[in-house]
C-alpha cells in the first residue's frame, strides 16, 4: 500500500468521499429548480465526480496525520481535502474541452453526455459540439467555485484560512499558465525548447496535485511556514517527476497503466517532453516520420515507440525523472520534519518511481 493507492486512506476514504459527495450534492440541489438542461448538468457532474483514486485529498489527510494533526480538533480537514478533489475534477472537465475528448475512463464525460443530449434533441454535429463544450466549461466553473467556497467556509484554525486560500489561488494560477503554455507550444511552427516544455509540464500538474495538497495538510496540522515551504519545494520537484512519468506512460505504458489505448499520446501527436527531447536529436527526421503515422494503428504506434527508443529520447526522459526524484529526496534530507512525515514523503517518491514503464 502506497500514498498513490486509494486504499492508503483506509477507513477514512468514506469521510473523504462523503465530503466530496456533500459538496457536489449541494451544487446539484441548487441547480435542480432551474430544470431542463441545467438540472441534467447537475446530475452529469455528480456522475463525473464519483469514484477515482482521490489522490489529492489523500495527500491532504496523510500530510495532516504525518505532521501530528488531531482530526477531532480539526473539523475543516475533510472539507479542505474535498476542495482539492473538486479542483482536480474542474481541471479535468476544462482539459477535456481543450483536448476535444468526449470520454473519460471509457465512458462519456460531461461534454460527451451533452453532445449526445443535443443530438437527441435534433442538433447537428456543430450544435452538439457547442452544447457539449458549454456543459463541460460550466460544470468545471461550478466545481472550481465550489472548491474555493469549501475552504472559505471551512471551520479552520485561526490564521489558516488565508494561507489555504492563497495556496489554492497559486495552484489555479500556475495551472492555468501551464495549460496555456502547453497549447501555445503545440501550435508553434518552430520547435519549442525542451526547457519550455518542461516548464509547462511542471506548471500544469506539480503545484495543484502535489505542492498545494501537501501544504494544505501542513497548514491544517498547525505546521509553521518553514515546514510548508519545505513541502512546497518537495512537491514541486516530485510533481514534475510524476508528470514526466505520465508522459512515459502515455507513450510506452500499457492501456491498463494509462487508462486509455496504448500509445495514446503518440496517436494524438501530443507535444510532450519526450517529443521535445527527441526533436533535439539527430534521429528526429526518423522519429517525425514514425510519429506522423502513429495515428493509423497499433503497428504504427510500435514503430513510433521504437524510433523514440532508438533516438535516446526515452532514456533521456527517464534520466530527467530520476533527476527530479533526486532533487525531491534532497529537499527531504535537508528539511527538518518529523519521522512520520519523512516516511510519507519517502514513500511518495518511491511510488512515483515505481510507475516508470
Amino acid at each position: 500500500m502506497t500514498p498513490l493507492s486509494p486504499s492508503f486512506l483506509g477507513s477514512r476514504r468514506a469521510e473523504v468521499d462523503g465530503a466530496v459527495d456533500l459538496a457536489v450534492a449541494r451544487i446539484e440541489r441548487r441547480m435542480q429548480p432551474f430544470g431542463g438542461a441545467f438540472a441534467d448538468l447537475g446530475a452529469a457532474m455528480r456522475r463525473a465526480t464519483k469514484g477515482g483514486k482521490r489522490f489529492r485529498p489523500t495527500l491532504v489527510v496523510a500530510t495532516f496525520d504525518a505532521l501530528g494533526g488531531v482530526e477531532a480538533d480539526t473539523p475543516a480537514l475533510y472539507p479542505v481535502a474535498a476542495s482539492f478533489e473538486l479542483l482536480h475534477a474542474a481541471f479535468l472537465m476544462h482539459d477535456d474541452i481543450l483536448d476535444h475528448d468526449t470520454l473519460r475512463r471509457g465512458v462519456p464525460n460531461v461534454s460527451g453526455e451533452f453532445r449526445a443530449y443535443a443530438e437527441g434533441h435534433g442538433a447537428d454535429a456543430a450544435g452538439s459540439a457547442l452544447l457539449g463544450d458549454a456543459a463541460g466549461l460550466l460544470a468545471g466553473d461550478l466545481l472550481l467555485h465550489e472548491s474555493q467556497r469549501l475552504i472559505a467556509l471551512a471551520p479552520t484554525p485561526e490564521g489558516a484560512r488565508e494561507r489555504l486560500l492563497n495556496l489554492l489561488d497559486e495552484a489555479v494560477l500556475v495551472s492555468a499558465a501551464g495549460e496555456l503554455a502547453d497549447i501555445a507550444n503545440s501550435l508553434r511552427e518552430d520547435a519549442p525548447e525542451a526547457a519550455a516544455i518542461l516548464a509547462a509540464t511542471h506548471d500544469k500538474t506539480a503545484v495543484y496535485s502535489f505542492a498545494a495538497p501537501l501544504r494544505a495538510g501542513a497548514v491544517l496540522a498547525g505546521a509553521d511556514e518553514s515546514t510548508e515551504s519545505d513541502l512546497a519545494r518537495y512537491g514541486s520537484r516530485l510533481g514534475l517527476a510524476f508528470q514526466l512519468v505520465d508522459d512515459l506512460i502515455g507513450a510506452f505504458g500499457t492501456s491498463e497503466q494509462a487508462g486509455k489505448p496504448e500509445g495514446a499520446d503518440l496517436r494524438e501527436a501530443k507535444q510532450t517532453a519526450l517529443i521535445a527531447l527527441a526533436r533535439a536529436t539527430t534521429a528526429w527526421p526518423d522519429v517525425r516520420t514514425a510519429l506522423a503515422e502513429a495515428h493509423t494503428g497499433p503497428i504504427a504506434v510500435r514503430r513510433a515507440q521504437s524510433a523514440l527508443d532508438a533516438s535516446g529520447a526515452r532514456a533521456a526522459l527517464e534520466q530527467l525523472v530520476q533527476q527530479s526524484l533526486s532533487d525531491a529526496r534532497a529537499v527531504l534530507r535537508d528539511a527538518e520534519l518529523p519521522l512520520p512525515a519523512r516516511d510519507l514523503l519517502g514513500a511518495l517518491a518511491d511510488a512515483v518511481e515505481a510507475r516508470v514503464p
